[in-house]
Protein backbone atom coordinates (compact mmCIF):
# COMPACT_ATOMS: atom_id res chain seq x y z
CA UNK A 1 0.00 0.00 0.00
CA UNK A 2 1.51 3.31 -0.99
CA UNK A 3 1.45 6.35 1.14
CA UNK A 4 1.50 8.98 -1.82
CA UNK A 5 -1.69 10.67 -2.74
CA UNK A 6 -2.91 10.86 -6.03
CA UNK A 7 -3.35 14.66 -7.46
CA UNK A 8 -6.69 15.51 -7.71
CA UNK A 9 -8.97 14.06 -9.59
CA UNK A 10 -6.66 10.81 -10.53
CA UNK A 11 -9.70 9.64 -12.67
CA UNK A 12 -8.63 6.26 -14.52
CA UNK A 13 -10.30 4.06 -16.81
CA UNK A 14 -12.68 2.05 -14.23
CA UNK A 15 -12.68 -1.17 -16.60
CA UNK A 16 -9.49 -1.82 -15.44
CA UNK A 17 -10.96 -2.69 -11.85
CA UNK A 18 -14.26 -4.73 -12.65
CA UNK A 19 -12.73 -7.17 -15.81
CA UNK A 20 -11.95 -9.74 -15.22
CA UNK A 21 -12.03 -9.80 -10.98
CA UNK A 22 -10.62 -13.06 -10.37
CA UNK A 23 -7.36 -14.12 -9.92
CA UNK A 24 -5.72 -10.12 -9.47
CA UNK A 25 -4.53 -8.24 -6.79
CA UNK A 26 -6.53 -5.74 -4.68
CA UNK A 27 -4.23 -2.21 -6.30
CA UNK A 28 -3.76 -2.36 -9.84
CA UNK A 29 -0.81 -1.01 -11.01
CA UNK A 30 -2.19 2.35 -12.89
CA UNK A 31 -5.26 2.15 -10.87
CA UNK A 32 -5.40 5.25 -7.76
CA UNK A 33 -6.53 4.90 -4.31
CA UNK A 34 -7.17 6.99 -1.65
CA UNK A 35 -6.28 5.75 2.01
CA UNK A 36 -6.41 8.89 4.31
CA UNK A 37 -10.66 10.10 5.41
CA UNK A 38 -9.32 14.04 5.12
CA UNK A 39 -8.11 13.04 1.51
CA UNK A 40 -11.75 11.31 0.53
CA UNK A 41 -13.89 14.62 2.20
CA UNK A 42 -11.21 16.52 -0.29
CA UNK A 43 -12.09 14.89 -3.45
CA UNK A 44 -15.63 14.46 -2.83
CA UNK A 45 -15.95 18.22 -2.03
CA UNK A 46 -14.39 19.08 -5.14
CA UNK A 47 -16.54 17.19 -7.20
CA UNK A 48 -19.30 18.44 -5.52
CA UNK A 49 -18.69 21.87 -6.05
CA UNK A 50 -18.35 21.41 -9.85
CA UNK A 51 -21.32 19.37 -9.68
CA UNK A 52 -23.77 20.66 -7.07
CA UNK A 53 -22.92 24.81 -7.85
CA UNK A 54 -23.59 25.30 -10.90
CA UNK A 55 -27.50 24.78 -10.46
CA UNK A 56 -27.76 26.37 -7.59
CA UNK A 57 -25.76 29.26 -9.81
CA UNK A 58 -28.70 28.41 -12.84
CA UNK A 59 -31.59 28.44 -10.91
CA UNK A 60 -29.52 31.98 -8.91
CA UNK A 61 -29.99 33.54 -11.79
CA UNK A 62 -32.75 32.63 -12.72
CA UNK A 63 -34.47 33.66 -9.72
CA UNK A 64 -31.93 37.16 -9.91
CA UNK A 65 -33.18 38.22 -13.06
CA UNK A 66 -37.03 37.24 -12.07
CA UNK A 67 -36.60 39.85 -9.29
CA UNK A 68 -34.30 42.33 -11.25
CA UNK A 69 -36.20 42.33 -14.61
CA UNK A 70 -39.82 41.27 -13.86
CA UNK A 71 -41.79 39.64 -16.35
CA UNK A 72 -44.39 41.93 -18.46
CA UNK A 73 -48.30 41.66 -16.85
CA UNK A 74 -50.57 41.33 -19.79
CA UNK A 75 -53.70 42.56 -18.93
CA UNK A 76 -56.57 39.97 -19.10
CA UNK A 77 -59.82 40.31 -21.79
CA UNK A 78 -63.10 41.35 -19.60
CA UNK A 79 -65.89 39.59 -20.97
CA UNK A 80 -68.98 41.48 -21.87
CA UNK A 81 -71.40 41.82 -18.83
CA UNK A 82 -74.67 39.43 -18.65
CA UNK A 83 -77.79 41.42 -19.21
CA UNK A 84 -79.33 39.35 -15.69
CA UNK A 85 -76.36 40.39 -13.58
CA UNK A 86 -75.44 44.14 -14.12
CA UNK A 87 -72.86 45.86 -11.25
CA UNK A 88 -76.26 46.60 -9.56
CA UNK A 89 -78.21 43.19 -9.01
CA UNK A 90 -76.00 39.60 -8.57
CA UNK A 91 -78.37 35.93 -9.22
CA UNK A 92 -77.71 33.64 -7.20
CA UNK A 93 -79.83 30.27 -6.86
CA UNK A 94 -82.46 32.54 -9.41
CA UNK A 95 -83.07 35.07 -6.30
CA UNK A 96 -82.00 38.56 -7.73
CA UNK A 97 -79.47 40.27 -5.10
CA UNK A 98 -79.46 44.30 -5.40
CA UNK A 99 -76.16 45.33 -4.42
CA UNK A 100 -74.89 48.77 -3.45
CA UNK A 101 -71.77 50.43 -4.26
CA UNK A 102 -69.46 52.31 -2.10
CA UNK A 103 -69.45 56.52 -2.83
CA UNK A 104 -66.16 58.34 -1.99
CA UNK A 105 -67.77 60.61 -0.40
CA UNK A 106 -66.46 61.76 2.76
CA UNK A 107 -68.87 59.57 5.26
CA UNK A 108 -68.60 59.99 9.33
CA UNK A 109 -65.51 60.17 11.02
CA UNK A 110 -63.82 62.18 7.47
CA UNK A 111 -63.00 58.49 5.57
CA UNK A 112 -64.55 57.84 2.30
CA UNK A 113 -67.07 54.94 2.81
CA UNK A 114 -65.51 51.74 1.51
CA UNK A 115 -62.04 52.51 2.76
CA UNK A 116 -60.64 50.60 5.34
CA UNK A 117 -58.62 52.04 7.96
CA UNK A 118 -55.67 50.66 6.51
CA UNK A 119 -52.47 52.92 4.76
CA UNK A 120 -51.20 52.78 1.35
CA UNK A 121 -47.68 50.28 1.98
CA UNK A 122 -44.57 52.58 1.65
CA UNK A 123 -41.94 51.41 -0.90
CA UNK A 124 -38.74 50.35 0.71
CA UNK A 125 -36.36 53.42 0.08
CA UNK A 126 -33.09 52.30 1.40
CA UNK A 127 -33.38 48.58 -0.90
CA UNK A 128 -33.80 48.64 -4.43
CA UNK A 129 -35.18 45.41 -6.63
CA UNK A 130 -31.54 45.20 -7.73
CA UNK A 131 -30.16 45.29 -4.31
CA UNK A 132 -32.75 42.22 -3.40
CA UNK A 133 -32.04 40.89 -6.28
CA UNK A 134 -28.53 40.56 -5.80
CA UNK A 135 -29.34 39.47 -2.21
CA UNK A 136 -31.30 36.51 -3.21
CA UNK A 137 -28.31 35.83 -5.88
CA UNK A 138 -25.65 35.95 -2.96
CA UNK A 139 -27.84 33.32 -0.66
CA UNK A 140 -28.14 30.86 -3.70
CA UNK A 141 -24.04 31.03 -4.05
CA UNK A 142 -24.17 30.80 0.06
CA UNK A 143 -26.55 27.87 0.01
CA UNK A 144 -24.63 26.33 -2.40
CA UNK A 145 -21.08 26.52 -0.69
CA UNK A 146 -22.38 25.42 2.44
CA UNK A 147 -24.63 22.86 0.85
CA UNK A 148 -21.77 21.14 -0.97
CA UNK A 149 -19.24 21.84 2.15
CA UNK A 150 -21.14 19.82 4.63
CA UNK A 151 -22.64 17.17 2.05
CA UNK A 152 -19.20 16.85 1.20
CA UNK A 153 -17.85 16.27 4.93
CA UNK A 154 -20.99 13.76 5.13
CA UNK A 155 -20.42 11.72 2.63
CA UNK A 156 -16.84 11.65 2.51
CA UNK A 157 -16.06 10.24 6.07
CA UNK A 158 -18.92 8.12 5.83
CA UNK A 159 -17.56 6.70 2.73
CA UNK A 160 -13.85 6.90 4.09
CA UNK A 161 -14.98 5.22 7.71
CA UNK A 162 -17.17 2.16 5.57
CA UNK A 163 -13.77 1.93 3.66
CA UNK A 164 -11.38 1.69 6.60
CA UNK A 165 -13.75 -0.92 8.75
CA UNK A 166 -13.38 -3.40 5.43
CA UNK A 167 -10.10 -2.98 4.86
CA UNK A 168 -11.04 -1.87 0.94
CA UNK A 169 -8.79 0.29 -1.10
CA UNK A 170 -11.19 3.26 -2.51
CA UNK A 171 -10.52 4.39 -5.81
CA UNK A 172 -10.81 7.77 -7.04
CA UNK A 173 -13.61 7.00 -8.85
CA UNK A 174 -15.85 6.74 -5.50
CA UNK A 175 -15.48 9.76 -4.25
CA UNK A 176 -17.30 11.33 -7.40
CA UNK A 177 -19.32 8.98 -7.16
CA UNK A 178 -20.42 10.21 -3.70
CA UNK A 179 -20.37 14.02 -5.21
CA UNK A 180 -22.49 12.87 -8.04
CA UNK A 181 -24.60 11.43 -5.68
CA UNK A 182 -25.36 13.94 -3.53
CA UNK A 183 -26.02 16.32 -6.36
CA UNK A 184 -28.60 14.38 -8.05
CA UNK A 185 -30.25 13.92 -4.37
CA UNK A 186 -29.94 17.60 -4.00
CA UNK A 187 -31.26 18.33 -7.43
CA UNK A 188 -34.92 16.51 -6.11
CA UNK A 189 -35.23 19.66 -3.56
CA UNK A 190 -33.87 22.48 -5.84
CA UNK A 191 -36.56 23.28 -8.23
CA UNK A 192 -39.52 22.48 -6.77
CA UNK A 193 -38.61 24.88 -4.24
CA UNK A 194 -37.60 27.39 -6.16
CA UNK A 195 -40.37 27.97 -8.11
CA UNK A 196 -42.72 28.21 -5.20
CA UNK A 197 -40.76 30.82 -4.14
CA UNK A 198 -40.54 32.45 -7.33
Amino acid sequence: MSDAVPSWPSLYNPLIELFPLQHRDPIEPSGRYLHDPHDVFRFTLYWTLILYTPAYALCGTYAFLNLAFPPLRIALTTRAPRPDSGPSHRSVGGESIPLRRYSRQPGPGGRAQGQGARTPAKQNERRSRLTFALLVLFVFAVFAVAGAVVGSAVVGYVLAGLFKSAKYNMSTWVPFIGGLLQTLVGFLGLWPTVIDFI
